[in-house]
């Protein structure tokens, strides 16, 4: 499939959900956004999600949060092709410049906005928001890792990867590419765009996990087949070495900017992955 049919699929996935965005907050939607690889390339239909960002009026209301959901449930409900892999960021003026708290927008994804928000409807307000710092990048990013990563579950497949080898090509490639991602924010300060990324990380890193990361890369538009024995070698000589270089260079990092709890997490995260 071209790369134009793989976007126009997600695209339709947008323009549902800006539709429903427009009917339920009518005036209060003060812009919607594609972001993510919709917005800045790389698009893959067998993994992507399809990421919208929504600028709503100040102030947020109480009911907010729950009508993004039911926004989610109705469009999944529709039968729109992929509206299952529709993640929603939002979010008002005030509380994407830090100025008040509230919606679901967190600084990778404001940083994302600022530099390749594509605005779908509404008025662009990108020249208006601040840049997140790198401190945010880093410490909001390990936040992340650290409850999505770390977890006994995720522990146990990074010691035998078997069960993620057959685990479907989603969670297969983010469970790879999710720490190269990280390690070229936290070292770049910039956006963590697959191929961008791994291209960095290989220009820097030699052996197992460059070619883990290269092979996960190249999975992502064409999906290995389930029991194709290069996918377990490359996960059983390269998915530890992957993790530690992310453990062992977001640490002090996250030392350096104050983050001890975080840095006690991930010192403690990486000695489980003796």
């Amino acid at each position: 499939m071209s790369d134009q049919r793989q976007r126009s699929i997600g695209e339709r996935v947008l323009e549902s959900a800006v539709r429903l965005a427009a009917a339920t907050w009518d005036s209060r939607l003060i812009a919607a956004y594609a972001l993510g690889s919709l917005a800045h390339g790389g698009f893959s239909i067998h993994v992507s999600d399809i990421d919208l960002g929504l600028v709503l009026s100040d102030p947020l209301q109480v009911r907010d949060p729950q009508t993004v959901e039911t926004l989610s449930s109705t469009l999944l409900a529709s039968g729109v092709p992929m509206a299952d892999r529709l993640s929603i960021f939002w979010g008002s003026q005030a509380t994407l410049s830090g100025e008040a708290t509230g919606g679901r927008f967190p600084a990778l994804d404001r940083l994302d906005l600022k530099e390749y928000g594509h605005l779908l409807v509404g008025q662009d307000i990108r020249s208006e928001l601040p840049t997140p710092s790198l401190r945010e990048l880093v410490v909001e990013g390990a936040s992340f890792a650290l409850r999505s990563l770390s977890t006994p579950e995720v522990t146990a497949i990074l010691h035998d990867p078997t069960t993620l080898a057959s685990a479907g090509v989603r969670t297969l490639t983010k469970r790879v590419l999710f720490p190269v991602r990280f390690l070229f924010t936290a070292q770049t300060g910039q956006i963590g765009r697959n191929d961008t990324a791994v291209e960095y990380f290989t220009s820097r890193q030699t052996g197992p996990a460059a070619d883990l990361a290269r092979n996960a890369c190249a999975w992502r538009e064409r999906p290995p087949d389930a029991d194709d024995r290069t996918v377990l070698a490359s996960l059983e000589t390269g998915l530890l070495p992957l993790y530690r270089l992310f453990l062992d260079d977001y640490t002090p990092r996250l030392r350096q900017y104050g983050a001890l709890d975080l840095a006690y997490a991930f010192q403690e995260w990486r000695r489980h992955l003796e």
